[in-house]
């Protein structure tokens, strides 16, 4: 398969990268750290490499259609940031940029391939959200509305590349032990609710894609904790939430 993949130049984008080029796989990744990249290429011949910002639809498609040559099984959209501040500490530049990044990147991935796509009559779309997207914070953070927001997006997408032959797959992780996870951590992600080693989230993410499925959250307890919350009465939802988030402390 020929597969790209969006922001694949750390995390589980990487990892995902990794994985499917083990397999045979012809593999490209983008991402806007040009030393990073040379030194993934460096390390993994196997992969190719593209410096691409995801806000800049144009080069995007570029780099895909450079890869593809109007031939691409699998995308997947990994990219995203998160500011560890509550939204009432954001600076107007890291909310941009998380909206920029996080949903806009993933319309102009939609954008990139769609006419390919049409025009195959076959395809996959793979975009990885977080479980922070299901949870209704009354006083979310940016990112949070954005993966929430990225959800409804592919929904929306699928309702129309269906007749095309297109599948979309929405991937909603819970806590995953990326070097981002444990660099914003003040303790040991040991400690986090649920989670997942980058291999277990690969192996998991990759069954998703392969069996077609329209939507997974993982791992399991992570989902039957969602679904039991989400049912509690919205005041006491609420209170949960903020204590759980430290609202209001510096």
């Amino acid at each position: 398969m020929k597969i790209f993949i969006v922001g694949g130049s750390s995390g589980i984008g990487l990892s995902l990268a990794k994985r499917y080029a083990s397999l045979g796989n012809r593999v490209a990744i983008c991402g806007t750290n040009e030393e990073k990249l040379k030194k993934i290429k460096e390390s993994n011949n196997n992969i190719e490499v593209y410096k691409v910002d995801v806000r800049n639809k144009e080069e995007l498609k570029s780099a895909i259609d450079d890869f593809s040559k109007g031939n691409l099984d699998l995308i997947i959209n990994s990219a995203g940031i998160y500011t560890n501040n509550r939204t009432a500490k954001l600076t107007d530049k890291e909310a941009y940029a998380m909206i920029d990044i996080n949903l806009t990147g993933v319309l102009n991935t939609f954008e990139a391939v769609r006419n390919m796509m049409f025009k195959n009559n076959r395809g996959h779309i793979a975009v990885i959200s977080s479980i922070a997207g299901l949870l209704d914070y009354p006083k979310a953070s940016v990112y949070a509305r954005t993966k929430m927001t990225i959800i409804g997006v592919c929904e929306t997408y699928r309702a129309f590349f269906r007749d095309y032959n297109i599948n979309i797959t929405i991937i909603i992780p819970g806590y995953i032990a990326t070097d981002k996870l444990k660099s914003l951590s003040e303790e040991d992600v040991s400690k986090k609710p649920t989670v997942l080693s980058e291999e277990e989230a690969t192996n998991i993410t990759i069954k998703a894609i392969e069996e077609k499925k329209e939507k997974i959250i993982y791992p399991l307890s992570m989902k039957i904790l969602i679904l039991i919350i989400t049912k509690l009465p919205k005041r006491l939802l609420t209170y949960i939430l903020m204590k759980q988030a430290n609202w209001g402390k510096k």
